[in-house]
């Protein structure tokens, strides 16, 4: 698969190609069933590539900062879902001052007609573009008579309510990781480079790998999780561990020892020869075990607590 970081990147040579246009923010169940059109829509105009193309940063961090929404995936993540749905190729547009200025038909003129030879697009009905979201599914209709591409609006329902990411991130706001995943059509995934920590959960027996949780990105509400841990790129002379772990994961700032840095710490079931400082590192949420953490007013009491998140652990994720 190809991904291109800018409409400059895109050869001359490419094209003509099916293209899905949105955030995809997550690429939850709504956006493979978009993918999943765009995949046959292709196949009928004779095997034709379909690229997704998505913006960098969100629209919202660039025109409204302060209303901008926390994101459910980071552009390389984004960019290796959309092909695992159906994309050929990704286009990742920065997304500019500039590039908000464009109205409709410039976007459509650069982009599908120019860059990238659109002979069908397919969004989301409620899909807006262009400056001040003046665009929508029937301006592309009207291009398309023009620049003769055909256009295609699907409705993103869900079986009890629009799958969108506004929706996710509520859910995880309110800890329910497995309402997430139903949405998203897999666990939440979150990733970071192991950091060092206060090392207080090797000394308790229980070594924690540490990562900072990024205040852009959508974390579950604070609490205790069930889930899965996966290095993707081991430290520098480290261990290769391949296949993913069975955790007990923290999300907070460690009320018991006065922390303040919110992060995301994770224990290994019955793991303490893991070398993972400096890896990069995803942790998949599965299902919460308790919310809100606790403040312990002993370390025999917080000891308690652990081994009981522990276990249940073990029982959510079947390694009892």
């Amino acid at each position: 698969m190809r991904v291109w970081h800018g409409l400059d990147e895109v050869g001359p040579e490419f094209g003509p190609a099916v293209v899905t246009i949105g955030n995809f923010d997550g690429v939850h169940r709504g956006h493979q069933e978009v993918l999943a059109h765009a995949r046959a829509r292709a196949a009928e105009l004779g095997g034709l590539p379909v690229v997704a193309l998505t913006f960098d940063p969100h629209p919202m961090r660039v025109l409204r900062p302060d209303h901008a929404p926390l994101m459910l995936s980071k552009p390389e993540q984004r960019a290796e879902l959309l092909g695992r749905h159906g994309a050929d190729a990704v286009l990742i547009l920065p997304f500019t001052k500039e590039v908000s200025a464009w109205p409709p038909e410039e976007f459509i003129e650069h982009v599908l007609v120019n860059a990238l030879h659109a002979k069908a697009v397919v969004v989301g009905e409620n899909f807006r573009f262009g400056h001040k979201a003046a665009g929508h599914v029937d301006t592309l209709v009207e291009a398309g008579t023009q620049y003769g591409f055909q256009v295609e609006g699907l409705s993103l329902a869900g079986e009890e309510q629009p799958w969108s990411s506004t929706y996710i991130r509520s859910r995880l706001a309110d800890g329910d990781v497995e309402a997430a995943a139903e949405a998203l059509g897999r666990p939440l995934r979150v990733t970071g480079v192991v950091v060092e920590g206060d090392k207080r959960g090797r000394e308790l027996g229980y070594p924690t790998a540490n990562i900072p949780a990024d205040p852009g990105a959508a974390v579950p509400q604070d609490g205790v999780y069930a889930g899965w841990l996966t290095v993707l790129t081991p430290a520098p002379g480290a261990p290769a561990y391949p296949d993913p772990l069975p955790a007990a994961i923290s999300v907070g700032s460690n009320p018991t020892f006065d922390g303040v840095d919110r992060r995301v710490e994770s224990y290994v079931l019955d793991r303490d020869d893991l070398e993972l400082y400096g890896a990069e590192i995803a942790i998949d949420f599965v299902a919460r075990l308790r919310g809100t953490q606790i403040r312990f007013d002993t370390i025999d009491e917080l000891l308690v607590q652990m081994k009981a998140d522990v276990d249940g652990a073990r029982r959510l994720l079947g390694t009892d």
